[in-house]
């Protein structure tokens, strides 16, 4: 992710799915979050999950982290 990359361009799905990622990775105690738990979280379908991951990864936001995925480096905080 580039410096000044803007949050607020990311779709409301992205949102979703981004904050589903942080959840489950503070959930977890700081490690990943897992494909499954993210769905959940995020109340989508796996597709969209899938799909926003891969955009969300594109963009730095989220990142592989084990078998899951954890938060990429970022200029704004998450409020859940």
């Amino acid at each position: 992710m580039t410096e000044g990359h803007d949050v607020q361009a990311l779709s409301d799905l992205d949102i979703y799915v981004y904050e589903a990622v942080a959840s489950q990775a503070v959930e977890s105690g700081g490690g990943g979050a897992e494909l499954g738990g993210v769905v959940r979280a995020a109340g989508l379908t796996e597709e969209e999950v899938r799909a926003s991951l891969t955009r969300l990864m594109e963009q730095g936001y989220v990142v592989p982290y084990g078998d899951g995925y954890g938060l990429g480096p970022h200029t704004f905080e998450v409020e859940y």
